[in-house]
């Protein structure tokens, strides 16, 4: 070995030594901030369980008040299929403006108002119509109790027709019939906590992976040690790097305690896929939002600022990135716009390895895409650091 292999090995060596010492001068100093650290298991660990546990996005128990101008042996058959899980018979009303009242109050979701002769014009072949009168004040709710209803009187009159027509046929006779069968791959009890703690999660990792690489290289520019850092024998990259690498290793670990402690033993979420891969995604995820926050920090001059700029950048990547609301449901223009947001990727990578056991072999181009969203972002940040203190 030369002389000039061994100057460039050590200077390796001493490169790699100053980017530890940094990254461990802000674990201790993150270590140090009792009440954020406080703020950061809240999050990954109850904060979780109250998002799959309280957050109901299908219809369970919707209340139902009935207005009943028939009393019949029918109007009793169709007041019945409005069961539970999805409705909740409260009580029966004995005229329909008390029921609209209710509905006003918002002590009722529902009012099913049957009007009279209602079996009468059944046999007698008459058409008849019932009144589902719904509160969408949530409308997500409201739009799922009147879609659920529309199928119970659907199947409610086909059995009717049907059992009118093997009764005109005769007993012998049976009639062809198109069944409906649904295949649930990934999630076969469609369990909704699954998805709704794992979306927490990943907007919790966003959040911090954005805030605490911003708040570390803001606090320097407050604190006024960032110039002394910049003539000491440390480069800006090291300065950058050392701040990514250790909030990076922090939501790691926060990820991982999540996992262990309420998505796995609370709501039997599965990692069907390889759980290495996962983190280490995980960690490239958070290298590229964390380039986006110190960009961000670059711009700002204060953690106000900063706070500030997380809402502008932070809340469109999570209400438009698919963590919420279907991606395939957004306009064209939005899902265009959305594809520089990294969260958009690292959706499919999650749900990918954690409930289909997808691989690298389907994942590529999703991790592909946050990769080099990645390096644009921090050589951005890196550029624009450099730049501030030319």
């Amino acid at each position: 070995m030369n002389r000039n292999d061994g100057s460039s090995i050590e200077a390796v060596r001493l490169w790699v030594l100053r980017l530890f010492v940094m990254t461990r001068k802000e674990l201790l100093q993150l270590g140090r901030d009792v009440p954020l650290l406080l703020f950061l298991l809240y999050s990954f660990s109850l904060s979780v369980y109250i998002s799959g546990a309280g957050i109901a996005m299908q219809l369970n128990n919707a209340s139902l008040l009935v207005h009943d101008g028939d009393h019949s042996e029918s109007s009793r058959e169709l007041i019945h299929r409005f069961h539970e899980p999805y409705f909740r018979f409260d009580g029966e009303v004995g005229d329909p403006k008390e029921g609209l009242t209710r509905l006003d109050q918002g002590t009722a979701m529902v009012l099913l108002d049957i009007p009279p002769r209602f079996r009468e014009s059944i046999q007698g072949k008459e058409p008849v119509t019932v009144q589902l009168q719904v509160d969408t004040t949530n409308a997500p709710q409201g739009l799922s109790a009147a879609a659920y209803a529309a199928r119970i009187v659907g199947g409610f009159s086909f059995d009717l027709a049907l059992s009118r027509l093997g009764a005109a046929l005769g007993d012998d006779m049976r009639m062809p019939v198109v069944d409906s069968a649904h295949r649930v791959w990934f999630n076969q009890d469609q369990d909704e906590t699954w998805f709704q703690s794992i979306s927490h999660i990943l907007r919790m990792i966003t959040l911090f992976a954005f805030l605490l690489p911003a708040a570390a290289l803001v606090r320097e520019k407050e604190h006024g040690t960032v110039e002394q850092l910049l003539v000491s024998p440390v480069t800006p990259l090291q300065i950058m790097l050392s701040k990514v690498l250790a909030m990076t290793l922090v939501i790691l670990a926060a990820t991982a305690l999540a996992t262990a402690t309420v998505l796995k033993p609370v709501f039997g979420v599965p990692i069907k896929g390889s759980a290495p891969l996962f983190f280490l995604l995980t960690a490239f995820y958070s290298f590229t939002v964390a380039g986006l926050g110190l960009f961000a920090a670059t711009v700002t001059k204060n953690q106000a600022q900063v706070g500030m700029v997380a809402l502008l950048v932070i809340s469109p990547m999570l209400l438009l990135s698919g963590i919420t609301t279907p991606f395939e449901a957004m306009p064209p223009w939005v899902q265009t716009l959305m594809a520089l947001s990294p969260l958009r990727y690292y959706i499919d990578i999650t749900y990918g390895i954690l409930l289909k056991g997808s691989g690298l072999e389907l994942l590529w181009d999703s991790i592909l895409a946050m990769v080099l969203l990645g390096g644009t972002l921090f050589g951005l940040g890196l550029w624009r650091f450099r730049r501030q203190f030319q």
